[in-house]
């Protein structure tokens, strides 16, 4: 059964599983279709959605790992064992990954930075979606995410981009806290009560 908890207490204690600390079971296809009706859901400016998705499940994501894996081996002939095993398990790590795929372009009135921070806002949300709905998430950018080699094995477009993969499973581990920057660091003041 699951727990229903405040946006504020959410927002408070919101914390990443890594990729690698989550098994299944993952979300239905049906529950994936309501996290990216949720994620989706985003600051647009001129209804462009200048994002969409590529689900990855089930055995598909070994066969795309396994190619990706043999990039970077071939760019590194010297992988350690235990790096080839990561390379080779890429999206196999959880058992759902969602790439959001910004298609961010110039228009004649929609900055195209706009369009870019659409596409990690629809990743923001698709990562509390997946947690509203009783699984972790991680959202990630390694570097297949900005090898344009990888891309046809990913299904991504020329002219496309990866905003992030997010990674959805059931966590393996409880989460822990991390350090976060203290507010004087990174917040400015101006005005009359400042």
């Amino acid at each position: 059964m699951k727990t229903e908890i405040k946006l504020i207490d959410y927002l408070s204690t919101r914390r990443s599983i890594p990729a690698f600390q989550m098994s299944e079971p993952g979300p239905s296809k049906e529950e994936v279709g309501e996290m990216l009706t949720l994620a989706s859901r985003v600051p647009d400016h001129g209804k462009l959605a200048p994002w969409r998705f590529i689900v990855y499940r089930g055995e598909e994501r070994r066969r795309i790992s396994e190619e990706l894996a043999k990039i970077a081996i071939g760019d590194k002939p010297e992988l350690s064992e235990e790096m080839v095993k990561v390379e080779n398990t890429r999206l196999t790590r959880a058992p759902v990954v969602v790439a959001v795929v910004s298609k961010a372009a110039p228009h004649f009135k929609i900055p195209e930075w706009e369009q870019v921070m659409s596409a990690g806002a629809v990743c923001l949300n698709l990562v509390m979606a997946a947690n509203a709905h009783g699984f972790a998430s991680n959202w990630l950018t390694e570097w297949y995410a900005f090898d344009s080699r990888a891309y046809p094995i990913l299904g991504i477009n020329e002219g496309e981009k990866v905003a992030g993969f997010i990674h959805i499973g059931t966590p393996t581990v409880p989460p822990t806290e991390r350090p976060r920057p203290e507010l004087a660091e990174i917040v400015t003041w101006v005005g009359d009560d400042a």
